[in-house]
């Protein structure tokens, strides 16, 4: 006894899963970014003035932070760049695990860049007009993060797309 989606094929084979709309896999949303970015945003500002409150020097961001986020971003950037040559332009079908490994890499980075652009936007948002000795510096540093961060959400993003087949396009609104 067989179910309808299992029964063998015209030469005894089954056929393959076929794909409801339900099962497809949909690119991440703005919306979801921008809630991580808006809760970076917000712990980011925070840090401050809790630091301040409990005696402790705030943080001072360093130049490797802001170049750790510039080599995410140019490694994800590669690796959409990689993959779309060999996806979209090629026409080569990628083993459904390299597929899988990147869209989770492209979906993990995008989630986690969004909250550290927030982060660093909203930690360098509270230093402005603060008359302390370093607040300038603080505030110039955590932008550049910020701007790195925001890099790597982009080319995260341009990893998930590239991961995209033509079946997997979204039907056209109406």
């Amino acid at each position: 006894m067989s179910r309808d989606g299992d029964a063998p094929g015209p030469e005894g084979e089954e056929e393959p899963p076929r794909r409801t709309p339900e099962a497809a896999l949909r690119p991440t949303p703005l919306r979801t970014l921008l809630g991580w970015a808006a809760l970076g945003l917000v712990l980011g500002w925070a840090v401050h003035p809790l630091a301040e409150r409990v005696g402790v020097v705030p943080p001072l961001i360093s130049t490797p932070q802001p170049l750790a986020l510039l080599l995410l971003a140019a490694m994800l950037g590669y690796a959409a760049w990689a993959t779309h040559r060999a996806v979209q332009v090629r026409r080569e079908r990628l083993e459904p695990h390299k597929a899988v490994n990147r869209l989770v890499l492209a979906r993990a980075s995008a989630l986690v860049a969004a909250a550290a652009t927030g982060g660093y936007l909203g930690y360098a948002l509270s230093w402005i007009g603060d008359p302390a000795e370093l607040a300038d510096e603080r505030l110039v540093r955590s932008l550049l993060a910020s701007g790195a961060a925001l890099l790597a959400v982009v080319a995260a993003m341009l990893l998930e797309r590239a991961c995209r087949v033509r079946g997997d396009d979204p039907p056209p609104a109406t």
